[in-house]
């Protein structure tokens, strides 16, 4: 996971429909994605309403990851958050600039579900499964 930069969200619109964006991520130690966005934006209002998610890796070869969690905010500014903020931004140093924005907004994404596959190999899938908590 963190040999990408990108991963494809996909999140519930209020009418039930679907919205998928490509962000640029982070990934904890824990599995956990931490991603910056405005405010202003669907996917931002989308998970406040609904934080469930689904997210997609792709590689080459036929590889993929897909991956569901429970999305939560990541304060701008409290402490507490503070891991979650360096994480990220080690990996994207230009989200420190972003920071400053006035209507930046962080998340983080804890893993529930996931399944990888190597298609190309035979096929190879791991699965994996996380209890809520």
């Amino acid at each position: 996971m963190r040999r990408h930069k990108f991963a494809v969200i996909a999140t519930t619109e209020a009418t039930g429909a679907p919205h998928a964006v490509r962000v640029g991520i982070a990934t904890t130690d824990a599995l956990e994605l931490v991603f910056d966005t405005l405010a202003s934006t669907r996917k931002h209002a989308n998970l406040q309403r609904e934080p469930r998610v689904a997210v997609m890796f792709t590689g080459p070869n036929q590889r993929t990851l897909e991956y569901e969690g429970v999305a939560f905010p990541v304060s701008v500014s409290d402490a507490a958050d503070d891991a979650y903020r360096e994480i990220y931004y080690s990996a994207w140093p230009d989200g420190r600039e972003r920071a400053k924005l006035p209507y930046v907004a962080y998340w983080r994404i804890v893993p529930r579900w996931a399944r990888y596959s190597e298609i190309y190999r035979g096929p190879i899938l791991i699965e994996c499964h996380w209890n809520p908590g």
